[in-house]
């Protein structure tokens, strides 16, 4: 992964001294990689390896950095497998977990585990894929998004529950667990696809 550097602002959190270590670093290597930025950092400035990877993360994340991948991805095969679609892997996992959580865990410590990732899964997964796949660009703050995830959410399961209930399926733990997990995954894919898109106009 490549970094551009131009010019940031200041960095909350960051002291002014970290902030310059980064630039200037940064600048004297040109266009270097990741890795290549976080090694000099620890290198020749005394850095922990932690702590430079936060100071290059915290400008990457106020637009003092971009962060460009040197061969973008010229298909959505390609797309889906770059670092540009972790998140949707690590719904996968997420859901995954959550399932093998629910179905096999039933003894404390690890009960308390199985309450909270079901609580995320019923009041803000459904919702915040839902989101994804209508606001692609994610063009909406972090707590707006938290809300209306959440208040979609509590719409969307519901609405399961009513379509189940007409099913030989019925309302229970199983079916409910499966389509929920169904149409979070539908929904992270729909969002894949549409962030794909966007991507491709962002190359041109």
């Amino acid at each position: 992964m490549n970094l551009i550097v131009f010019d940031g602002g200041g960095l909350e959190g960051l002291s002014e001294d970290a902030e310059k270590l980064v630039a200037n670093a940064a600048n004297s290597l040109g266009n270097p990689t990741l890795p290549e930025l976080v090694e000099k950092l620890v290198r020749d400035n005394g850095l922990k390896f932690d702590d430079a990877a936060k100071a290059v993360y915290v400008q990457w994340k106020k637009g003092a950095l971009d962060l460009s991948q040197p061969k973008p991805p010229s298909n959505l095969t390609g797309y889906a497998f770059s670092l540009e679609s972790l998140w949707f892997w690590a719904l996968t996992a997420l859901v995954t977990l959550t399932y093998l959580t629910v179905f096999y865990v039933a003894s404390s410590p690890l009960l308390y585990v199985r309450y909270a990732l079901g609580g995320v899964f019923i009041l803000f997964l459904p919702g915040a894929m839902l989101m994804a796949a209508l606001y692609p660009r994610g063009d909406m703050d972090g707590l707006e998004r938290l809300a209306l995830s959440i208040g979609l959410s509590l719409a969307v399961v519901p609405l399961v529950g009513l379509v189940l209930n007409y099913t030989p399926w019925g309302i229970r733990l199983t079916p409910v667990m499966l389509s929920l997990a169904f149409f979070a995954e539908v929904m992270a894919l729909a969002a894949l696809v549409r962030k794909y898109g966007y991507f491709k106009l962002s190359l041109k």
